[in-house]
């Protein structure tokens, strides 16, 4: 996928793939047979327009096939733009951090990033900064680029890192996105893993809580249920900006179309990660 250099002609911030070779293959060819494995050939099979997704975003042998399930559900050539929300899990900063350079690159190729969004977004919420925090070796954006080029083809990208995930945070991320991208042919992304390190029949508990309020297109209630630890997922605060950016763009129905551990990979079943994947339209 090829990046336009821009005007200026100065030289371009190209983010390098950071996990790959770990959480995903670095071959080419490897990685493409991968996920079109896990699509089964299943691309665009939906009813109505998806309007959003959420994915997890662990190493692809034990999320994948979970996250396979929601992109299955998108078209080649539906959207310009994909909007990726994702937590920190290394860097602790305040607000929202936009990547501060011109592209994201995986080993199938570079995305370019939506500029003129990403000014717009800055511009409209001042909790936003244009910034290399979260970018860097952070895994939460890159492991969703693969499976987006996959099944869209040409298309630019907003990565945004929630650093702080505080409810007034997210709640106005996603009052924002909602307005900015109506009119715009956008597939929002919410990345997030669930539970984690419980063991399998307890992490199945927790994780029934969040997929209720997921089910029930209830940013609110989900995030109130992580405040109080009744629910757990380290992107809950981007679960519950894009739950409400939706709303705005008058999605009616998030569907759960995806649910397992780590231990249904693994067999150990002692201590497990939760992963869901989920549809809206």
């Amino acid at each position: 996928m090829k990046n336009m250099r821009p005007a200026d002609h100065r030289e371009e911030k190209i983010r390098p793939a950071s996990v790959a070779g770990v959480f995903y293959p670095a071959d080419p060819g490897e990685l493409a047979r991968m996920i079109a494995g896990m699509l089964h050939g299943k691309e665009g099979e939906r009813d109505s327009p998806v309007r959003g997704i959420i994915a997890p975003h662990a190493g692809y042998p034990y999320s994948g096939p979970t996250a396979a399930l929601a992109y299955e559900k998108l078209s080649k050539g539906e959207y310009d733009v994909a909007v990726v929300v994702a937590p920190s899990h290394r860097e602790f900063f305040e607000g929202v951090s936009v990547y501060d350079g011109d592209a994201y690159a995986t080993p199938l190729g570079s995305v370019p990033v939506d500029c003129d969004l990403r000014a717009a977004l800055c511009s409209a919420a001042p909790f936003v900064h244009v910034s290399g925090n979260g970018h860097g070796p952070e895994h939460a954006v890159e492991v969703h680029i693969p499976f987006l080029q996959s099944v869209l083809g040409d298309f630019s990208l907003l990565p945004l890192v929630i650093g702080h995930q505080t409810p007034g945070t997210c709640c106005a991320l996603g009052e924002a996105l909602g307005t900015l991208l109506q009119g715009r042919k956008a597939l929002l992304v919410a990345s997030t893993d669930l539970s984690h390190f419980h063991v399998d029949r307890e992490a199945r508990e927790i994780d029934r809580v969040m997929i209720g309020d997921v089910k029930a297109f209830d940013p609110s209630g989900l995030m109130l249920h992580i405040a109080e630890g009744t629910a757990e997922a380290c992107g809950g605060g981007p679960v519950v900006a894009v739950m409400t950016a939706l709303k705005v763009l008058g999605a009616s129905r998030l569907e759960v179309v995806g649910y397992a551990t780590s231990g249904d990979v693994t067999g150990d079943r002692n201590r497990v990660v939760g992963y869901m994947s989920a549809v809206a339209y």
